[in-house]
């Protein structure tokens, strides 16, 4: 099957679901957006994923199953969004065993899945049938940190804080548990150490 590459684009809370956030899963060559409801744990999770750098003080289920497959001599090879029923995406995660070839295939929820693939750098793959039935096409500006005001700077972005505050901002973060404003933090971190160097 000529399955569709999907990049993560971002993670913001539900509008329209209180409690809830939204998975901006991206086909980049058509900018089509594949918007996936998740939960509030998954969202987290899968916002600590993308961040090798953030660890929480305890592990979270994604990094205990994550831990597991590795030492079982699996690695998790793609995430594929196979269907959608009724507003439900259908997922398998792709496994394969790295000494005997074996390959396994679990169904899963797709915030778990994608939650899982952050955490092995696994491609998230889509059907063109599931890309043209859920798909919207939206132009985005760049991420922003949601119902975060008090990080941002006087001026309302990021840029106007020293290297020093970003990081204490960071550390208050990842104690308040706010994944969101921790990894926006850090990509600002990153942006201007690369600048630095």
């Amino acid at each position: 099957m000529d399955y569709k590459r999907l990049i993560i684009r971002g993670i913001s809370y539900s509008q329209t679901q209180s409690g809830a956030y939204a998975l901006l899963l991206e086909h980049e060559e058509t900018n089509v957006k594949l918007p996936v409801v998740i939960g509030n744990f998954e969202a987290q999770s899968i916002s600590l994923g993308l961040e090798k750098d953030i660890h929480p003080p305890r592990p979270l289920t994604h990094d205990l199953f994550a831990k597991f497959v590795a030492i079982t001599n699996y690695e998790l090879v793609s995430v594929i969004i196979y269907q959608i029923i009724d507003g439900v995406f259908f997922s398998n995660i792709n496994f394969k065993n790295k000494a005997s070839n074996e390959e396994l295939i679990m169904d899963a929820r797709t915030s778990d899945a994608v939650a899982m693939a952050v955490r092995f750098d696994a491609p998230i793959y889509t059907t063109p049938q599931v890309l043209s039935e859920a798909g919207i096409l939206l132009q985005l500006d760049e991420p922003s940190i949601e119902g975060s005001e008090e990080v941002m700077g006087a001026e309302g972005d990021l840029a106007s804080l020293t290297l020093e505050d970003l990081q204490k901002l960071l550390e208050d973060a990842v104690k308040d548990e706010d994944f969101d404003a921790a990894m926006e933090l850090q990509q600002e971190i990153k942006k201007r150490n690369k600048k630095i160097e």
